[in-house]
């Protein structure tokens, strides 16, 4: 074998070698933290006051979860901003005092206590030195609301006979976070804390930090960023899960809601979803209990590896002709008191894909 030969051998095996490795030889560079602000500054909408406030908070946020500041990642969140609260930390809502009020007059009512008894109670002087009914009265944001019901709860008597210790604003902040899902993952919070979590989520920071947690800390193997934003309105993995309801629908027969939620959470009575997929048991090869099992899994990546997963989606395939989707926006209406429309978490995604799309824009 001459020279020639033996160099382009040594040549191909290196190649094949090189070729086995999964691991690069090297890694890309880490982003400079000034960098990473620059883009961050560049992406927010034009009306953004205060940027260098909001850019400091994203950054953290991304930096502190170890989240990829992506151009897509960084929009993804700064659009749900945008559409929750128009990058204002504490946004006055339009008629408050009267939601504030039929809350309270709700739950009132739900135990029987005249509205007048209610009124004169909330009479005396708050902590603040105002009484609750002008403080009530005057309220302009969900923050302020928010500590009204604290301190209502904390002092009054009849506000722990109407209210327990649960504070009626549940979701809260520029990106209009769920308060118990930021207290459940409160750690690893980078701030000292303000008193509670609850209060933190209605600042700048605490709000992008469990903001940017809730949208993009969790795996998801999502084909378009609509999806996302549909299960941050809705919840982890809602869009998955409604593909796999429409699915079950099909081959059962059974119309279902399209919501993303497999079974009734903190309860053992099967709920809608589990007792058509039961109907599909026998096709499925699969028990009750080995059904009940694999739909526990709805709110986490592993769903997609159990066997009920895979079995359901091969006989949709089959049944249809074709694929069916791995992904759908579900079909939930927004109820809340702050919501005077007929809205639904697939008008919320588009919305937020709207400003999406026009970030990216703004980063080319």
């Amino acid at each position: 074998m001459n020279y020639s030969a033996i160099k382009r051998l040594s040549l191909l095996g290196l190649l094949v070698l090189a070729g086995c490795s999964s691991k690069p030889t090297s890694q890309a560079p880490e982003r400079r933290p000034a960098d990473v602000k620059s883009q961050i500054n560049q992406l927010l909408p034009v009306k953004v006051s205060d940027r260098q406030a909001w850019t400091e908070a994203l950054f953290v946020a991304f930096n502190g979860q170890g989240i990829d500041p992506s151009a897509s990642n960084l929009c993804s969140v700064i659009a749900i901003t945008d559409q929750e609260s128009g990058f204002n930390a504490d946004a006055a809502i339009p008629g408050l005092p009267k939601i504030a009020w039929g809350e309270i007059d709700r739950r009132a009512g739900k135990l029987h206590i005249p509205s007048f008894v209610v009124r004169t109670a909330l009479m005396i002087k708050s902590p603040d030195g105002k009484s609750y009914t002008d403080r009530l009265d005057h309220v302009k944001s969900e923050k302020e609301l928010s500590a009204i019901f604290d301190d209502f709860i904390n002092m009054v008597p009849m506000g722990q006979k109407l209210f327990g210790n649960l504070n009626p604003i549940h979701t809260g902040g520029p990106m209009q976070v769920s308060i118990d899902f930021a207290e459940a993952h409160a750690k690893g919070y980078p701030y000292p804390v303000d008193g509670s979590i609850r209060r933190e989520v209605f600042t700048r920071r605490g709000g992008v930090w469990f903001g940017t947690m809730h949208l993009l800390g969790y795996p998801a193997d999502y084909s378009r960023a609509i999806y996302r934003f549909a299960d941050y309105n809705a919840g982890w993995y809602s869009s998955r899960n409604a593909a796999f309801q429409a699915a079950v629908a099909r081959l059962s027969g059974i119309k279902l809601a399209l919501d993303g939620d497999l079974i009734q959470y903190g309860s053992d009575v099967a709920g809608s979803t589990e007792l058509a997929v039961r109907t599909l048991g026998k096709r499925l090869d699969m028990s009750n209990s080995a059904i009940r099992r694999a739909l526990e899994k709805g709110q986490t990546q592993d769903f997609e590896k159990t066997d009920l997963w895979r079995q359901v989606f091969a006989l949709a395939d089959k049944n249809a002709g074709k694929r069916q989707p791995r992904e759908m926006l579900p079909g939930i209406k927004l109820e809340s008191p702050k919501i005077t429309r007929n809205l639904t978490t697939a008008w919320f995604a588009q919305r937020v894909e709207g400003r999406y799309q026009s970030c990216l824009t703004r980063g080319n």
